[in-house]
């Protein structure tokens, strides 16, 4: 093969790949935009919800070994 045709055959598949990524990302936009977004982990105490209803935001609680972070880490 040439290496025009392999060039452009990468190139056709990227242009696929980010054709599908922005499909993704538009419905992702949506699903924020109503409000029906919800994540959780499996983790013990680490689950948080991005549920709202009316002028209630709900999230739960933060593990206890992150609570007291410092706020910068590193640095000068």
């Amino acid at each position: 093969m040439k290496q025009t045709m392999i060039v452009a055959i990468i190139l056709g598949v990227l242009v696929v790949l980010s054709a599908v990524q922005a499909f993704q990302l538009n419905s992702l936009k949506t699903k924020v935009a109503e409000s029906k977004v919800s994540v959780s982990s499996s983790g013990s105490a680490a689950s948080t919800s991005l549920g709202v209803s009316g002028n209630e935001k709900t999230t739960s609680s933060v593990p206890s070994n992150i609570k007291n972070l410092p706020k910068m880490v590193g640095g000068c």
